[in-house]
């Protein structure tokens, strides 16, 4: 079994975006799936589709990661079954605005969702994983993990925690066998712009991915057995020179180009 054709894989966030490309694309490839989300309709729908097309089973599993009764639900999951040989940590979200002037629980909102469930899962999974020494682990951050971006900040610091967090773990389980890989996409065509009310309009195509673009990168970055995987040619360009800035200037740069939302 290759590293790209898990026997069983957990993708949670698969509801839409990169998470449905995730579940659509590993049951193309032979995959049985657990696919996790808020929403009951769209799991079921997707959930129906892949099992006419690929003939595969496809078990739906309903969890908001932010209510801390649901998230133990999926970590069961994880203990309970072996077979579990991948997890996509793809669930996540952000809000755009003024950290002072928002709800500070939709600023934890994502604290709980983007660092702590995925931490949790992360944990359970290695529970059964790194004992028979096989399997792995895609944790899905963000290019934004490299840019302290005003505005966006609460979104910005869970991506670089997961970035920290994926490559020190690597670090811990490849001698057990267990495969950990970051992924940093940049602007992906999702739904995520949208819930964000993040106005986007005014970049351009060249940066833009599809969701199908970054999950081929991130799969076969997994089957090589690297640990970050940023995708798209513009998006490692932009990761290598930020990279050569110090964060103060980083940050004073980048606050030029980004404005509070409208109001």
């Amino acid at each position: 079994m290759s590293a790209t054709t898990p026997t069983l894989a957990m993708v949670t966030g698969a509801s839409s975006g990169i998470g449905k490309s995730f579940a659509e694309t590993l049951a193309a490839r032979g995959a049985d799936l657990i696919i996790v989300a808020r929403n009951r309709e769209r799991l079921e729908e997707l959930a129906a589709t892949l099992r006419q097309r690929n003939g595969r089973r496809i078990d739906v599993l309903v969890a908001d990661l932010e209510k801390t009764d649901e998230l133990t639900l999926v970590e069961q999951r994880l203990r309970d079954d072996a077979r579990i040989d991948l997890l996509v940590n793809n669930a996540g979200y952000g809000i755009t605005g003024t950290f002072a002037d928002l709800p500070l629980d939709r600023s934890l909102g994502q604290v709980s969702c983007n660092v702590v469930a995925l931490t949790r899962l992360s944990h359970a999974a290695l529970s059964t994983m790194k004992p028979s020494r096989r399997g792995g682990i895609l944790n899905i951050a963000s290019t934004a993990a490299f840019l302290p971006t005003p505005y966006f900040s609460i979104y910005a610091a869970t991506k670089s925690y997961v970035v920290t967090f994926s490559l020190a773990l690597s670090q811990e389980t490849k001698a057990h066998g267990v495969q950990v890989t970051v992924v940093c996409p940049g602007f992906t065509r999702t739904e995520f712009q949208r819930r964000a009310d993040y106005d986007a309009a005014s970049m351009p195509n060249f940066v833009w991915q599809s969701a199908d673009d970054v999950v081929k990168e991130s799969l076969a970055a997994y089957a090589a057995g690297q640990t970050l995987c940023v995708p798209g040619l513009q998006n490692r360009v932009t990761a290598a020179l930020t990279g050569l800035l110090p964060k103060s200037l980083l940050v004073s740069l980048i606050g030029r180009f980004t404005q509070p939302p409208k109001k």
